[in-house]
């Protein structure tokens, strides 16, 4: 057994337990404190929302013990115990004599994220038409739920093998350094996606229209003026159609950024308490959130292609984690998917401090709207969201800092008052 084998499958077991013990603690302490509202919220949320909040938070928690076991186990059949090795060699002796070294490729990858789709399928249906459907959240429709799933495939198809088959010939193609090559072919694909996705791929799921004429856009449009922010449009989407959770949320690069209020925004919020919503994204715009993030993600992107440049040829590397490499056949797509499979487990690690940036970029966006707009609205605007989603408010404090992107209803509320 080689050293690979043995740190995979150490790190595999350990981001497992680790999840499984975060998760305990969560049920445990939302269990703790279910009988009783935080005195810090005492009159603004009644003990019936402050129980049904943590009821949710207890079945997502069962839900996630399962679904974290699975993810785990299936992680270890597609690599340790064969699963992606057997896949391969089906493909690469069937498909590669008729359809050549890329359609093998391509077809060693479609097969394996229709499989893991399929099997994941059974967690989403769970999720969507009983655990959401349980709480009142669900609204889709069976009908639209395959419509959603043919799309999806669609877009799919039709974008995803085309930057495949890209990425492929640039590893066969470009010699020892083609995972610079690649690296710029994803950041403009990503940074293109940024300026369609709005207006080409998003209606395909959902109906945009745009902010009806009235004292809300009034209200809206004078926000953005003081702020120096400007946006192409400002559209209502129809996220009632699927789901009765609320957001808002900014789209697009350059000229072609729209903000965007799902309609069920709309419903649970007066203006000032929508004005200060929207005066919180501004603030990450102002404060750059989105460009450092994206400027982390690429450079991200950049290391983890250079390390898997490496990698791929490197034969430990395959047979450290259960494949045959092939002496006949390229090897790219075998690599890929050995990457995306092995990164997780190391990554997971990491989590605490991602999270950690990102709360402390909604407390500083939580500061600008504070100086934008009525710190009370806000407030009151995140006790209505986290009562109509079904939020906790009493998290596992160290489950907290691990997961959690945005801070805990008690610490950012308390932030929120002192700045007001």
């Amino acid at each position: 057994m080689s050293a690979l084998t043995l740190l995979f499958a150490g790190a595999v077991l350990l981001a497992l337990l680790l999840k499984l013990w975060l998760a305990t603690r969560q049920m445990r302490h939302v269990a703790l404190h279910r009988d009783r509202v935080p005195a810090a919220f005492a009159g603004a949320v009644s003990l019936r929302a402050h129980q049904r909040a943590a009821d949710y938070t207890l079945a997502r928690g069962r839900f996630g013990l399962l679904q974290a076991a699975f993810s785990s186990a299936l992680l270890l059949a597609w690599t340790l115990l064969g699963g992606l090795d057997a896949l391969n060699t089906l493909l690469r002796d069937n498909v590669q004599p008729v359809l050549g070294d890329m359609g093998y490729q391509l077809a060693l990858l479609g097969a394996f994220v229709v499989i893991g789709a399929l099997l994941d399928l059974p967690f989403d249906l769970y999720r969507t038409f009983v655990l959401e459907q349980r709480f009142g959240f669900n609204r889709m429709t069976w009908k639209l739920y395959l419509a959603d799933m043919l799309k999806g495939l669609l877009v799919g198809v039709l974008i995803g093998l085309p930057l495949a088959a890209l990425v492929l010939w640039i590893m066969g193609a470009t010699g020892p350094l083609w995972w610079l090559w690649a690296w710029g072919a994803w950041t403009a694909f990503q940074l293109l996606a940024l300026v369609l996705y709005p207006t080409l791929i998003a209606p395909l799921f959902n109906r945009f229209t745009p902010l009806p004429e009235g004292e809300l856009k009034d209200q809206v449009q004078s926000l953005m003026q003081r702020c120096g922010f400007a946006a192409k449009g400002l559209f209502v989407m129809d996220g009632s159609r699927r789901s009765a959770h609320a957001n808002a949320y900014f789209t697009g690069l350059g000229a072609a950024k729209r903000v965007v209020f799902f309609d069920t925004l709309l419903n649970k919020l007066n203006g000032n308490e929508i004005e200060a919503v929207l005066a919180h994204e501004l603030g990450h715009y102002k404060h750059r959130h989105v460009l450092k993030r994206m400027l982390l993600a690429f450079g991200l992107s950049l290391a983890g292609l250079a390390l898997l440049g490496w990698l791929s040829g490197q034969t430990w590397f395959y047979l450290g984690l259960g494949v045959r490499p092939s002496l006949d056949a390229p090897n790219d797509a075998l690599a890929l998917l050995l990457f995306m499979l092995v990164l997780p487990p190391f990554m997971f690690l990491l989590s605490p401090l991602g999270a950690r940036l990102s709360r402390r970029h909604e407390f500083e966006a939580d500061a600008y709207a504070c100086a934008q707009a009525d710190g009370r609205d806000l407030a009151n605007a995140l006790l209505k969201l986290h009562e109509d989603n079904a939020s906790t408010l009493t998290p596992d404090p160290l489950y907290a800092r691990f997961y959690y992107s945005h801070p805990p209803a008690t610490e950012r509320l308390a932030a929120l008052r002192a700045q007001s």
